[in-house]
Parts: structure tokens; C-alpha cells; sequence
């Protein structure tokens, strides 16, 4: 077990917290979703209202070790400032830290936050540089891990830099660990995992996990495709990986072995173009037009599926079950979504595509556990040892 948050004393330290500030920005660099943002926010209070100052850093977009402007922290401060209703130090100088910085954080008094510019601009932060990670514990007295998004890299701000500091995992990590880790080590059953998005594999090892952990896998999206041609059917112009044909059948055969049902699509809204179209057509799973591609699910499925959901007791979710970014092709990932939403059921979505598609279907509040990282998520459904949250003392 890590040490909490709660573990800590606080009073009169400063704290270096990492948090996941990589938010989307429009072309004015203006944020578009602040929810990272407010999600880190418990872990900040906490600490301001224990009697700790602040420190926060982290990384937004690929600067790839530069300086880069549009992909200064300025606009995160500036909304910081907002949601906490104080005066945040924004340390805005391109070296991270530097003799300037250092005296600013020196001078901080219990309650007072500063944030510091992107640690990607240091090219030593993504290869995990100790002294990059001595130069940042050198400014606090605590250090404290809330950015799930990136526990899945051994960076100079997440695991570097416990070497120089006490450690301990915010409330954020804390809530990924329970929801996911408490999902996959002791369910409460029946435990259904749905899997979609374009490629085999990014999912490998996650489904190669899941075969000793869940009661059902539902296969969707543009990997479906990959076992479809697996078992000897057509697939017309559909997303493929030719390559792995022969590991999708092994794991059809590796599921019957282990008795967990897979289920795959019964039907497709295939269209001839990859476009938001009304010019479709749904078709059965093996039969597949040869100048067509297939970019939802179908009714039948989404029957199919929305069944299985209801009699499960916990449900996992990672990956759309089609073109959800299409209007047209949205049906079978918002069917999905709401069916999760209105079932008394435990509801873990594995961030990415599948988080943005129930924040844009609006159904994210009725979810159980929305989680911040996709790529981390991932890792940890893959039943992997995350960097960051490995790092972090034991209890």
C-alpha cells in the first residue's frame, strides 16, 4: 500500500505537487475542458488547508525539450487562479527551475500556490534526468503524486524526484487505484469488460489480462474487424491488421478455454466512404460488402451488448464501439454509454475516447469512475507496475 496524502504532516512545508495539467487548448490558447484542472483540485485544498504552501508542476502538449510558447502553463495559472479564488505565482521562466524560482519558493508562506512552467521544457524531464529531479525536490520539503495520466512514465517530476523527497500519492491516484486496481482484484461479479477503438494492438495485453480476470469481453470498434477476418469472413474496406489475424484467433480460442464469453458484433453500419454520412447500410456481421468499411455497431449488437451490461455487476470501458466523432456513427457508443449510465451497475471508464465520448454525450456525472489517464489506465488494466505510483513509499 502507498502512502496517502493523509499519511503526511503538512503544516508549515512546502509541498511539490505533480499534477495533470496537459489541458486542450484552441488556436487562441484558451482552455476548452478544465476538467484535469478541477480534478486536482481536493488534492490542493487539502494540503492549503493543513497548513502547507504549494509548489505545482507539469507538462502540457510535446514542447520536445523546448521552450515553446504555445505550450506555456500561463493559461492553467490563469484559470487556477480562478477555480481557488487566490493569487497563484506563476514562475514563468523557460529553465523550470533557476535561482529565481528558487527564491520565490523560499519566500512562500502556508496557503500561498505557485506553479511552475511546463517541465517538458527541460529536455531531461521525459528521460528521467536525476538532476533535473534534484534541481525540482530542491524546492520543496514533500513531494506528492496526482497525475494519474502520466504514472505510466518514468519522468524527473514523477519518479526522479522521489528519490530527494518523502513521497506519497494525492487523492486522485488514490481514487484511480481503488476504482481500477479494487475493479480488477476483487469485482463484484459478473465483471464484463468492453473493449473498442481502431487497433488490436493497443489492446493485447489488456485482453490477454482481462481472460483471467473478467466473466465477459465485449469486442467493438475498428479492432472487431481483426477477428472478424479471424474467422474467415470478409471485411471489405475495414480497419485490418493483417498482421494480427492468427493472435486474434488464439485469443477467441484462449477465451473458450478459460470459459469467458467474448462477444463480438452481429451487425455493422458499413458505408463506402470514411465520412459522417446518411448514405449507409446495416449489415450482418459476415457479410461485409467488399467496397464497403464498417463504422459502428449495429442495432442487433448494441441489443446484444446493452444485455450483457445489465446483468453485470461491474463494467469496465476502454475504447468507442465506433466513429463516434461522426454524428452518424455515433449510435452504438452513446447506446452503450447510456445503457452503463441507467443500470445499477459499477461503471469504470478507462479514459481517452471513451471519457470524451460520455463527457460529450453528457452522461459523465452517472458514471462511477471516469478515469484521467487513458494511456495509464491502459497499463494498469494490462495488469503493469505504473512508474509513477511505483515510485511512492510504501505505507
Amino acid at each position: 500500500m502507498k502512502k496517502q496524502l493523509t499519511d503526511m504532516h503538512l503544516k508549515d512545508k512546502r509541498v511539490l505537487m505533480r499534477c495533470d495539467f496537459n489541458v486542450p487548448l484552441d488556436k487562441d490558447l484558451n482552455i476548452t475542458d478544465d476538467i484535469r484542472i478541477k480534478s486536482a483540485l481536493r488534492s490542493i485544498n487539502y494540503v492549503l488547508e493543513n497548513g502547507g504552501s504549494l509548489i505545482l508542476m507539469s507538462h502540457l502538449g510535446r514542447p520536445k525539450g523546448e521552450a515553446r510558447q504555445e505550450y506555456s502553463l500561463k493559461p492553467v495559472a490563469k484559470r487556477l487562479a480562478d477555480l481557488l479564488e487566490k493569487e497563484i505565482v506563476f514562475a514563468d521562466y523557460d529553465e523550470v527551475v533557476n535561482e529565481k524560482v528558487k527564491a520565490l519558493a523560499d519566500r512562500l508562506i502556508p496557503g500561498e500556490v505557485m506553479l511552475l512552467q511546463n517541465t517538458r521544457f527541460r529536455k531531461e524531464e521525459t528521460k528521467n534526468d536525476l538532476d533535473f529531479s534534484k534541481e525540482l525536490a530542491s524546492l520543496a520539503d514533500v513531494f506528492i503524486n496526482d497525475a494519474f495520466g502520466t504514472a505510466h512514465r518514468a519522468h524527473s517530476s514523477n519518479v526522479g524526484v522521489t528519490q530527494y523527497l518523502p513521497s506519497a500519492v494525492g487523492f486522485l491516484i488514490g481514487k484511480e487505484i481503488e476504482a481500477i486496481g479494487g475493479a480488477l482484484s476483487n469485482p463484484k461479479r459478473p465483471l464484463t469488460a468492453i473493449l473498442g477503438g481502431a487497433k488490436v494492438s493497443d489492446k493485447i495485453g489488456v485482453i490477454e489480462n482481462l481472460l483471467g480476470i473478467a466473466d465477459y469481453i465485449l469486442v467493438g470498434g475498428g479492432m472487431a474487424f481483426t477477428f472478424v477476418k479471424a474467422q474467415g469472413y470478409p471485411v471489405g474496406k475495414s480497419l485490418l491488421e493483417a498482421d494480427k489475424v492468427e493472435l486474434a484467433k488464439a485469443l477467441l480460442v484462449k477465451a473458450k478455454e478459460k470459459g469467458v464469453e467474448m462477444l463480438l458484433p452481429m451487425d455493422y453500419k458499413v458505408a463506402k466512404e470514411f465520412k459522417d454520412t446518411d448514405q449507409y447500410e446495416v449489415v450482418d456481421w459476415k457479410e461485409i460488402p467488399e467496397d464497403a468499411m464498417g463504422l459502428d455497431i449495429g442495432k442487433a449488437t448494441i441489443e446484444s451488448f446493452s444485455e450483457v451490461i445489465k446483468n453485470s455487476k461491474t463494467v469496465i470501458w476502454n475504447g468507442p464501439m465506433g466513429v463516434f466523432e461522426f454524428e452518424n456513427f455515433a449510435e452504438g457508443t452513446n447506446e452503450i454509454a447510456k445503457t452503463l449510465a441507467k443500470e445499477d451497475v459499477i461503471s469504470i471508464i478507462g479514459g481517452g475516447d471513451s471519457a470524451a465520448a460520455v463527457e460529450k454525450a453528457g452522461l459523465a456525472e452517472l458514471m462511477t469512475h471516469i478515469s484521467t489517464g487513458g494511456g495509464a489506465s491502459l497499463k494498469y488494466m494490462e495488469g503493469k507496475l505504473l512508474p509513477g505510483i511505483e515510485a511512492i513509499e510504501d505505507k
